[in-house]
């Protein structure tokens, strides 16, 4: 904590507005905030209410910000209600894409910026609330949270590493220590009287628990962000997610939003489960053709952990072609089952089967629960290497890339070949290329190791590279070429638009014809690994 003393509310909690709750925060304090991107679990009113006060008073000053995934909607909400410069002095957090002005203050070193693996995280707040001194893993090793590569600074004006690298057991770890809270924002459905809250709309969990006892047991504030009050004792206990013992300041507004596109939406929640045809389908064009490509890595029963971004329509043509039961679909904001969502609300689920804690969901993951993982990309390397996380002046962040991509039996990588501007038109069991993109996302050293492929080999995981016009593998030396598009040229089309000489399989196949036609793929493409 910043203070000597503790801050806590005795005696209950007190209800009271956004303004005077936020008006309890001093300048140096560390205030930790629940959400995930697009409203989900979002405290907006809260975030709302810091922003304005900011700007109305200068204060609170120099904050510490630590949030565990991106908080966001790309247009202003979220962590941008705070990106002004003087308020933040620091900040770590698991994602930036979802708050466009707090990613470029971060750029031009407006403060100290960190970017951490959202698992790390959030599986960091359990320990805190524990006692303990922080996360000792293997997650991160030989990426650019590596504090021998970078250590998760994203700034010049971030100069110190906080990612210490340890050795136990005769084997090396990365060891992202424990810190201070002063102040917590947290956010549920119904709060009692009592200040027992609740999440009964809400489409996942996170860790608003893990942030409220370890924010609690620091002798911090939490203030928690329902849509409404009962009265007190009257919640079903099984419902209870954060007890009243772990809770200060209880703010209410009745507007909030499940998400920023849904009001409420019980599909979401788990109250009913919806019919997957009301699922809006998936049109055939660039980016349905590398999902079909990809669909047809699963096999019967696999663990599927899915990306935000080009992968995560995957689900959307495994619902289309009836194929959903065939394996389990898994995100990581907790959701297990069902068909997550796509675009600004990836992180819900439509008709889960559980939802769990975040950090449980990254302890699966992070042990090896996952049998294949479907992730973005912006750039790939001759090596391997992947980044998602920093281009040029673009500060995205990794949330559970580097978790996922570094503990998945098999990991296949999504994107268009190029961007900007590519027009790659399926049809008829062809593609045709019309326009090619501005932007190469095949270059000789990527900016940011955000996969490590070198570390892909040491695991021996099988890696795959999926584009709408191409298919590559990691070999033991890198990429090597081993399926092109029907109405593709291999050497003008791919191999021309290299930065190096890429080997080239002895066997190249022709991907699947029926991947770029408009009719369903149909019951006789099935699913199961082609390679």
């Amino acid at each position: 904590m910043s203070g000597t003393a503790s801050r806590r509310v005795r005696g209950g909690p007190a209800f009271m507005t956004a303004d005077e709750a936020v008006a309890r925060i001093q300048p140096g304090d560390t205030l930790a905030i629940g959400g995930s991107g697009g409203g989900l679990l979002e405290p907006d009113l809260l975030l709302e209410a810091l922003g304005r006060r900011f700007r109305e008073t200068a204060g609170p000053a120099g904050l510490q910000l630590v949030h565990t995934t991106g908080i966001g909607d790309r247009a202003g909400g979220g962590m941008d209600h705070l990106a002004q410069p003087g308020l933040a002095r620091r900040i770590i957090a698991g994602n930036w894409g979802m708050a466009p002005r707090m990613s470029e203050l971060a750029d031009q070193g407006a403060f100290e910026a960190y970017n951490f693996p959202q698992g790390v995280l959030s599986q960091l707040f359990r320990e805190i609330a524990a006692g303990r001194p922080g996360v000792v893993t293997h997650v991160g090793i030989g990426t650019f949270c590596d504090p021998r590569v970078e250590g998760g600074k994203l700034n010049h004006v971030t100069t110190e590493d906080i990612v210490q690298v340890v050795e136990l057991g005769g084997q090396e770890w990365l060891f992202y220590p424990s810190f201070g809270l002063d102040v917590c924002f947290i956010r549920g459905t119904t709060a009692d009287e009592n200040g027992n809250i609740s999440l009964e709309q809400e489409g996942a969990r996170l860790e608003m628990l893990a942030i409220a006892q370890a924010t609690r047991n620091r002798g911090g504030l939490v203030i928690a962000q329902v849509k409404q009050v009962a009265r007190g004792g009257s919640l079903d206990p099984r419902l209870v997610v954060v007890p009243g013992i772990c809770v200060d300041v209880v703010v209410v507004n009745p507007q909030q939003r499940q998400v920023v596109t849904h009001a409420y939406n019980p599909a979401f929640s788990g109250e009913l489960k919806a019919a997957l045809s009301s699922l809006e389908v998936f049109p055939l064009d660039q980016r349905k053709v590398v999902a079909r490509r990809a669909l047809a890595e699963i096999r019967d029963g696999d663990v599927v952990n899915l990306g935000v971004g080009i992968a995560d329509g995957v689900a959307a043509v495994a619902a289309e072609e009836g194929w959903s039961d065939h394996f389990t679909l898994t995100i990581e904001q907790g959701l297990v089952g069902g068909v997550p969502a796509r675009g600004v609300i990836f992180g819900v689920a439509t008709n889960p089967d559980a939802i769990l804690d975040q950090p449980s969901q990254f302890d699966f993951y992070d042990g090896g629960g996952i049998d294949i993982a479907f992730l973005g990309f912006a750039q790939i390397d001759r090596a391997g290497n992947v980044n998602v996380s920093k281009f040029g002046s673009r500060v995205i962040g990794t949330g559970g890339f580097v978790n996922i991509s570094q503990n998945a039996s098999t990991v296949v990588f999504c994107g268009t070949f190029t961007a900007g501007g590519l027009v790659a038109t399926p049809g008829h069991g062809a593609l045709v290329l019309s326009h090619e993109g501005r932007n190469r996302k095949f270059v000789a050293a990527v900016d940011q190791i955000t996969f490590s492929a070198a570390e892909a080999r040491r695991r021996g995981q099988r890696i795959l590279y999926v584009t709408e016009r191409a298919v590559f593998e990691l070999g033991p030396r890198g990429l090597v070429l081993i399926e092109v598009a029907p109405g593709v040229d291999r050497e003008t089309d791919v191999l021309k638009l290299l930065d190096w000489p890429v080997e080239v399989a002895a066997d190249v196949r022709t991907m699947d014809q029926a991947i770029f036609d408009e009719r369903a793929l149909g019951a006789s493409w099935r699913p199961g690994r082609t390679g």
